[in-house]
This record gives structure tokens, C-alpha cells and sequence, in this order.
């Protein structure tokens, strides 16, 4: 293959760098096209067909279903590592030493307690304001409490940066959940393993010993690691045009938390139980749902079934399937939402018109159904994928800023009026 291409614009030949990543995809250099074409640009609605950066942290290949964070397997994480060891990969560029993982596990836990005027700004906070603005507001809140940026140069001062976060941000969705449900905060327990004590401080109740399941722990800690990243979807690709500004760490990541919390992105898995939710009121009938997905005309879509990048079953669902049916199975829950969702799945999965077109469930379906069956309420749901996804827009925002990416600025294609003289009002 030519490591150039040539585009002809007007008759006229343009030649352009062609960039081959580790993984042979291949990407065309346009950053010249403008100034070589006198004001040409490119128009990439979504950005489906545009690269906005070099990374070395997670490579996706939605054709084959394969998802992999710097270069070790989803499957292969999923089943030998734990959330902490993942995050220390993705952010830090290598799994940790034994004595490395230990020191992290530690400093972590020594960065877990939260100022308690943060406390306040959460009590300020109505019962009825959504949990995404909430957890939004208190991450932002923390740059205050932790006034000095970031020296992403500096290892030990990214490393404290990143210990400070991953310590308070479990606490603060913690706060977050008992706050809508009356329930005192907790500050969580250092004698515990960090998703034990994320389940601890969200449901441990005040007049009750906690008792831990460990198939809870297993699956949350799974849930967390298939959330940790996913390449530059919007969420991740908000938190790096922020950092792009030099923005800080924190401020970076509301934002990113902020982008996450719509139903097209992290709250899908939220939109998945609305839906059954839907199905429900009007009887529970999965076949009747199952040909009004499949009729054009009709305007219902079937959330939760099919991706925008995966054109095969998404990886993270095989994983999640195997875990929805272990933690049903072991909380011997009758809940007729999730038999609902039970029979959606049997039926995409046996019907023509959804695999020949590979609408598989994915990922979000089957979060949302654990997440469920847990007792997480519906609007927690998309707090649950950001407290996954911090390591991931940690990693992404240090490698962003290490490269020296230059600030975010896209270009447009301007439609509106050309130009035109002002009319003063007695004449409109």
C-alpha cells in the first residue's frame, strides 16, 4: 500500500499523508487539506468517519467484536483482573506489580474520606433533582477542595491526582444514591476491598448489620471493568476537547459526566428499563413489541438491542449474559420486569429479522437488568456507568495532555444568509 493518497479537487491533485495504526487500520493525514486547498474542509456529520486522535489505550473492532484495553482482552480482564488493576492499566499503561497494586489499593484508600462541606452541598440538594446532576455538580465541586491543577509532567502529581479521585468518587456516588432514598451518608470502611465497600456504603443500613454477597461483588466489579473504556465515544471525546483548554482534571471529567448523562449514551441502560417499564403497563406482551420493532412505520425502538460501533454481539454483552443469569439466579428474584426482558431476549435472539441484521442485546440491556436486580434504582443507573468510566477519562485526559494535543476547534460548512444590510425596525 502507497503511504500517500491523492484527492482531486476542482482538477486538481492534492496528495495527502496515509497513517497505518498497530492494529493496520488505516487513517488519511488531512490536517493540510485547508491551507493546500485554499479553505476546503471536510463535513463528517457525528464524526462516523473522523479520527480526532492517536491513542494507545483501548482498540475496538466492532466488525469482529473485539475490545481490548492496551492490548489485553476484555474477556481476559473481565475474568482474571479487578476493577482497580484495570484502571491502573488503562491509566498508567501497564498492569501493576504486586507491590504496585498494594501501594494503589492503599493510597486509595487514604484519599477516601471527602470534605465534609461537600456533605452540605449535597443536602442542598431537593430529592427530586437527578442523580447525574448531582454527582455532575460534586465532582466539579471537588476542583474547590482541591484547588492546585494538575502537573500531568509530574508522575507523582498525576498519581495523587488520580488516588484523591478514585478514593472520593465512590463516596460521593454512594451520597448520591442514599440521599434520594432519606438514608444517612456513609463514609465507607477501610478494612474493605473497593467495590466491597461501594456496595456497603450504598446499601448499608442504619439500624442493620451489612452482610456482603459475593456474587454481587464479582458482578459489580465485572460491570465496572466492561465500563472502564471505550474508546472515543462522546463522553471520553468531551472530557478530552475540555482538557484540550488545559481545563483541570475535575472540571474535565463533569463534563465528561455531563455528555455521559444522555439516553443516547450512558443513559441507555436507563431507557432499556423505562421501556420494559412501558411494556408492562401495557400488558407484558414481548411478541407485540417484537413486530412493532420490526415495523417501519412504527415509531417504537427496541432499546438495548444493537450498537452504533458493534456490528457483531458486543463482547461486553457475552460477558454480562453469563452474569445477569448468575445474579438473577442467585437472588431468586420474581420480578415481572425482568421476566419481560427475559422473553425480549429469547425472541431477538431466535428471530431472523434481529440476528440477520445482528441486532444482538448489548451491553446496556443487560446492565440495566443486573443493576436492577441489585436494587440500584432506575436514575442511579448512568451514575453506576460513570463511577466505571473514571479510569477510563483519566487515561484519556493524561495521554491527551501528554501528546500536547493542540485545543479542540472543529470547523463548519456555513448554510445560513450571505450578506445582507441592517433594516432598522420602524421599516421591518
Amino acid at each position: 500500500m502507497s503511504d500517500t493518497t491523492t484527492l482531486e479537487i476542482n482538477g486538481k491533485k492534492h496528495e495527502f499523508p496515509l497513517i497505518t495504526g498497530t492494529e493496520n487500520e488505516v487513517a488519511i493525514d488531512i490536517k493540510s487539506l485547508r491551507a493546500d486547498t485554499n479553505g476546503v474542509i471536510t463535513l463528517d456529520s457525528g464524526y462516523k468517519n473522523t479520527g480526532s486522535c492517536k491513542s494507545a489505550i483501548t482498540f475496538l473492532d466492532g466488525e469482529k467484536g473485539i475490545l481490548r484495553y492496551r492490548g489485553y482482552s476484555i474477556e481476559e480482564l473481565a475474568e482474571k483482573a479487578d476493577f482497580l488493576e484495570v484502571a491502573y492499566l488503562l491509566i498508567f499503561g501497564e498492569l501493576p506489580t504486586k507491590e504496585q497494586n498494594e501501594k494503589f489499593h492503599n493510597d486509595i484508600k487514604a484519599q477516601s474520606l471527602v470534605d465534609d462541606d461537600i456533605r452540605k452541598i449535597v443536602d442542598a440538594f431537593p430529592k427530586s433533582a437527578h442523580p447525574m446532576g448531582i454527582i455532575s455538580s460534586l465532582t466539579s465541586a471537588l476542583t474547590a477542595f482541591n484547588p492546585s491543577s494538575v502537573n500531568v509532567n509530574s508522575e507523582a502529581d498525576m498519581y495523587n491526582s488520580v488516588v484523591r479521585i478514585l478514593g472520593k468518587f465512590p463516596v460521593l456516588v454512594s451520597w448520591t444514591l442514599r440521599k434520594k432514598q432519606g438514608l444517612p451518608l456513609d463514609y465507607g470502611d477501610k478494612q474493605l476491598g473497593y467495590v466491597e465497600n461501594i456496595l456497603k456504603m450504598m446499601f448499608q443500613e442504619p439500624n442493620a448489620c451489612y452482610v456482603q454477597n459475593n456474587i454481587l461483588v464479582d458482578t459489580l466489579d465485572k460491570l465496572l471493568i466492561l465500563h472502564a473504556d471505550h474508546e472515543q465515544n462522546c463522553s471520553t471525546s468531551t472530557v478530552r476537547i475540555v482538557g484540550s483548554s488545559h481545563a483541570g482534571l475535575f472540571a474535565s471529567l463533569s463534563a465528561g459526566i455531563s455528555a455521559l448523562w444522555g439516553p443516547l449514551h450512558g443513559g441507555a441502560n436507563q431507557a432499556v428499563l423505562e421501556m420494559l417499564e412501558a411494556i408492562k403497563e401495557d400488558g407484558g406482551d414481548t411478541k407485540k413489541y417484537m413486530a412493532k420493532a420490526k415495523d417501519k412505520n412504527d415509531p417504537f425502538r427496541l432499546m438495548g438491542f444493537g450498537h452504533r460501533v458493534y456490528k457483531n454481539f458486543d463482547p461486553r454483552a457475552k460477558i454480562l449474559k453469563k452474569a445477569a443469569d448468575e445474579v438473577l439466579g442467585n437472588l431468586g428474584i420474581e420480578d415481572p420486569i425482568l421476566e419481560i426482558a427475559k422473553g425480549l431476549e429469547k425472541e431477538a435472539l431466535e428471530d431472523k429479522y434481529f440476528v440477520d441484521r445482528k441486532l444482538y442485546p448489548n451491553v446496556d440491556f443487560y446492565s440495566g437488568i443486573i443493576y436492577r436486580a441489585m436494587g440500584i434504582p432506575t436514575d442511579m443507573f448512568t451514575v453506576m456507568f460513570a463511577l466505571g468510566r473514571l479510569p477510563g477519562w483519566i487515561a484519556q485526559w493524561r495521554e491527551m495532555r501528554l501528546n500536547k494535543e493542540p485545543i479542540g476547534r472543529p470547523r463548519q460548512l456555513y448554510i445560513g444568509a450571505t450578506e445582507r444590510s441592517f433594516t432598522p425596525v420602524e421599516e421591518r
